[in-house]
């Protein structure tokens, strides 16, 4: 079937593209494989230049970028021109710092010289989603590119323009040709790709089905996998919190990218003390979020990236209501053109319903009651993600206990959770496994290979060993040997005890 491009706030087909073949895919395949055996040797300063052209051409080119991703997906164009920043941003992140991440680490032992260096290991393959379209593909390119592996990306369907368009400025920027690929293919042809010898890892960003079925593959065949999967971000407000500040970033963090990220706020756990007003608070927030047209600067909600994802939404907010949630605003799908959902707030889900255990990717906040610290870890935890939290409180012990005890791959206390090009990104539990972003990013690629050069080892001839030697050397007595040696003898007879 084709890969389609469609307008999510018109419904309109903006283009249609037939899948790459199997000849076509294998020599795209190919192509990689030739082009890391030279990659590999270009230098460190060639790439970071070729970099830095990258992050110009993004910045440079920002509002056709930008009004690309509203037109496929549907994020705000606001949002969109913030994601190509933040393209840029990594770009140079690791155009100044890759020398240091991959400089050879010495280390101290009695063997000699030895040290690990860091080499990059072939071609990856990478599967990303839709909903951070630029963003998600520049955060593995730019610190896989600036290592000297090469990169094939298997796009979203529904995003085959921006997968195209990322291709074309990697290679204008100056990068060999085939180092970057964008492979136009569906979901079926990934295992084949997988499959070839010449593709060494693998890294997944994406829904947890996604993820367990090419991590399994990958598994069989030994390859290296990296996975951001889906999460159910708490977000804990405690009594001495900023009140303004906490209600002001709740709202936008389960707003951001209308709701569809994986680290946006899903769950919101607040205080019993102060559960009642900032509940108040919040819904109003919600409220007064504008949903519209996506690429008018006063929207916060643009719509849902498919026809799909608002059915699935749709599904949860009914099950959550079935299970004995309270819809406090919203609640239902906009009755105009486009996959449009209301800013939604439900309360009081039970920890037994089935979907008080599912990601909910839209702009639908779970809000619950915690009695105290011990409570709200508990009901943070309660999960079978663990990618982000985000905490609110003044008081010091209880930052350090939530920071310890908290199961997730980041915490940000009073503040939302984002990511940063000097962080490591990633989860634990079904949220994935492995990191994105900072060195640790990096280094997933790469072969930390131990290097040892051992010395010559020296003995010290001291004075009692050089006596030793000399006398071994010396005639021993015939009266130890039990045998006469007669100097015309050709060849003595044996010397023995």
């Amino acid at each position: 079937m084709p890969i389609q491009s469609v307008n999510p706030a018109t419904g309109e087909l903006l283009r249609s593209f037939t899948p790459l073949n199997d000849e076509t895919l294998l020599q795209k395949v190919g192509l990689a494989d030739i082009a890391f055996a030279s990659y590999a040797d270009v230098p460190l300063t060639h790439r970071a230049l070729c970099m830095r052209k990258l992050a110009y051409l993004l910045e440079s080119e920002t509002e056709d970028l930008a009004q690309l991703i509203t037109m496929e997906m549907g994020k705000p164009i606001v949002a969109a021109r913030a994601e190509i920043a933040k393209c840029s941003t990594v770009c140079r992140y690791y155009a100044e710092h890759a020398a240091r991440i991959l400089a050879p680490e010495p280390i101290e032992t009695d063997a000699g010289e030895v040290y690990v260096r860091w080499d990059p290991i072939g071609v990856v393959l990478a599967v990303m989603p839709w909903n951070f379209p630029f963003w998600q593909v520049f955060r593995f390119l730019a610190p896989a590119l600036m290592a000297g592996n090469v990169c094939l990306l298997k796009h979203a369907s529904n995003v085959p323009q921006c997968a195209l368009a990322i291709e074309a400025l990697v290679r204008r920027s100056g990068f060999p040709r085939g180092t970057f690929q964008t492979l136009l293919i569906e979901a079926a042809q990934v295992e084949s790709v997988l499959a070839e010898d010449r593709v060494a890892a693998v890294t997944v960003t994406g829904s947890e089905v996604a993820g367990r079925a090419v991590a399994a593959q990958a598994g069989w065949l030994i390859k290296k996998t990296v996975l951001e999967l889906g999460g159910s971000d708490p977000f804990i407000v405690m009594p001495s919190a900023d009140m303004d500040q906490a209600i002001e970033a709740a709202v936008k963090a389960r707003c951001v990218n209308s709701g569809q990220s994986c680290i946006a706020a899903k769950r919101f756990l607040i205080a019993d003390s102060i559960y009642d007003a900032f509940e108040l608070r919040f819904v109003s927030g919600m409220k007064s979020m504008k949903v519209g047209d996506p690429m008018a600067e006063n929207t916060d909600i643009g719509p849902l990236a498919t026809p799909e994802q608002l059915t699935e939404l749709a599904a949860q907010v009914a099950a959550a209501v079935a299970a004995g949630g309270r819809i406090l605003t919203g609640g239902k799908r906009l009755d105009r053109e486009g996959n449009y959902f209301e800013p939604t707030v439900i309360a009081g889900v039970p920890r037994d319903a089935e979907v008080y255990r599912q990601e909910i990717f839209g702009p639908v906040a779970l809000v619950f009651r915690v009695r105290d610290v011990g409570d709200a870890i508990e009901v943070a935890n309660d999960t079978p993600f663990g990618l982000g939290a985000s905490v609110w409180t003044r008081n010091q012990a209880e930052q350090k206990r939530f920071a310890q005890e908290l199961a997730a791959g980041a915490v940000f206390v009073n503040a939302a959770v984002t990511s940063d090009p000097r962080l490591p990104f990633g989860g634990i539990k079904r949220s994935g496994y492995g990191r994105e972003l900072s060195a640790a990013g990096m280094r997933e690629f790469l072969n930390a290979k131990t290097v040892v050069i051992a010395e010559p080892v020296v003995l010290e001839r001291t004075r009692e060993v050089v006596q030793f030697e000399e006398e071994l050397d010396e005639p021993e007595p015939a009266a130890l040997t039990g045998q006469i040696i007669y100097p015309s003898d050709p060849e003595p007879a044996q010397r023995h005890l």
